[in-house]
């Protein structure tokens, strides 16, 4: 065996025992459903995801406030549930419409997204609608949000968080499902953090959303 291949092949070996440790401790990816079961989960996710979104989620360390996180659904545990961190125990949330309030201080929305509109269809009817898309800060994390309707958004709540639990918001606030359908989350159940997409739902072919962080 030459001396090129035997170095080719203890490369290949390290680097498949990295993404392996990796994955085992630290990495786990997944794709994101688009069956009609998953249909609000799907649009829930957008704009920052998309039905078929091959991600990464990180599992090394705990979510905070700001992050996008997958944890097990509260109601169907053997279901998951996508959504920000908005709210820790004690918080006070407030949320109509597009806009949210933690602790009596609006969440800033900094400007328009690069693409300022995009479709999504409705969970119940499949019908497609049409969505602005902002740019919202939570934390440290600059993310883009779906805005709602204002004659059909979802009620508005106020509430604030237990101990022990986060609050979950979907980046969608026209089609969420969050912490307003389930409750809030013990934080324990939390685990995982959204941070990479490696393809979009249109395959490797689509240069806007194939290895691209996800905040």
């Amino acid at each position: 065996m030459s001396k090129t291949l035997r170095v080719v092949l203890w490369s290949a070996a390290v680097i498949a025992a990295i993404i392996g440790l990796s994955r085992a401790v630290a990495i786990r990816w997944w794709r994101i459903p688009a069956s009609e079961e998953y249909a609000w989960l799907a649009a829930s996710v957008t704009p920052s995801l998309r039905a078929n979104d091959l991600i990464l989620l990180w599992r090394l360390t705990e979510p905070s406030y700001g992050d996008l996180v997958l944890c097990p659904d509260p109601e169907v545990p053997d279901r998951v549930v996508i959504g920000r961190i908005v709210g820790e125990e004690e918080d006070k949330i407030e949320i109509k419409g597009s806009d949210l309030t933690v602790n009596k201080q609006r969440i800033v929305t900094e400007a328009n997204c690069y693409d300022e509109k995009f479709e999504v269809a409705d969970p119940q009817t499949g019908i497609l609608h049409r969505q602005h898309c902002h740019m919202e800060v939570v934390g440290s994390r600059t993310h883009a949000r779906g805005d709602a309707d204002a004659k059909v958004a979802p009620a508005p709540v106020e509430t604030t968080v237990p101990e022990g639990k986060v609050y979950l918001v979907s980046d969608n606030r026209q089609f969420p499902y969050d912490s307003r359908d389930f409750g809030p989350v013990d934080r324990e159940t939390c685990k995982e953090t959204v941070f990479f997409r490696l393809v979009g739902a249109e395959g490797f072919g689509d240069s806007k959303t194939r290895l691209m962080f996800i905040r």
